[in-house]
């Protein structure tokens, strides 16, 4: 009598392989047209030469955003969510990166080496997370008490204007988004994670934070005013 359980068994893990490559793909496929679409309106805003809307309105739109992504998750509308997310994020950052052309004279320079060593992480990071297989689950506690420690300290060396906590939290936050896009591709890989939006939305906040983290020590370190 033919094992019945067994080919069970074998379709199931087959059929669950495919739908994580599947949310694998599609998150590397939302998250690159969004990284095209923000760094398209980071390039907008600095033609225009708009400038720095302020961290109050910054964190509003970014968390007001973030909430619509969530609520439409499961929809079509939850993609053009992410779009205006990250159009959002490109806006506030071409400010930011007009202020470093500016104010050093080898200011394209550094935002260029911080663009290239973003990429250079990310890619580095998701390959070892995808060849290996390995389950970083067990960074998920440490990451979510860091950022959340890293934030704070944060909003106090701006507060009480300390370039050297500031620093510490550009050098924590690499290390931190580092460490989130383990998290996440890997959780994407062993079935954590079911819906791309929401991964997307994840990876390219580490991106983005990975690549603000890289030029402020940058400039700190290697920027000639």
């Amino acid at each position: 009598m033919p094992n019945t359980q067994g080919y069970s068994a074998v379709s199931h893990t087959q059929s669950g392989a495919l739908a994580q490559n599947k949310v694998l793909r599609n998150t590397y496929t939302l998250l690159s047209m969004t990284l095209l679409f923000s760094g398209a309106t980071a390039g907008l805003a600095m033609v225009m030469d708009m400038p720095y809307p302020g961290p109050i309105l910054t964190l509003v739109g970014y968390f007001g955003l973030l909430f619509l992504t969530n609520a439409l998750r499961n929809s079509a509308w939850g993609i053009a969510a992410v779009f205006a997310l990250t159009g959002f994020m490109g806006l506030t950052l071409g400010p930011i990166l007009s202020t470093y052309i500016a104010a050093f004279s080898n200011g394209s320079q550094l935002v260029l080496t911080a663009f290239g060593g973003t990429g250079a992480i990310f890619l580095g990071l998701s390959a070892y997370a995808v060849t290996t297989k390995k389950d970083f689950s067990f960074l998920g506690g440490f990451l979510m008490v860091g950022i959340l420690v890293a934030f704070l300290a944060g909003l106090g060396g701006a507060i009480f204007a300390i370039p050297m906590l500031q620093l510490v939290v550009s050098a924590a936050f690499v290390l931190l988004m580092s460490g989130l896009i383990l998290w996440e591709t890997s959780n994407i890989i062993h079935g954590g994670e079911t819906n791309y939006i929401m991964a997307t939305v994840s990876l390219y906040v580490a991106i983005f934070n990975l690549f603000v983290s890289l030029l402020q020590l940058l400039a700190a370190f290697a920027g000639e005013r």
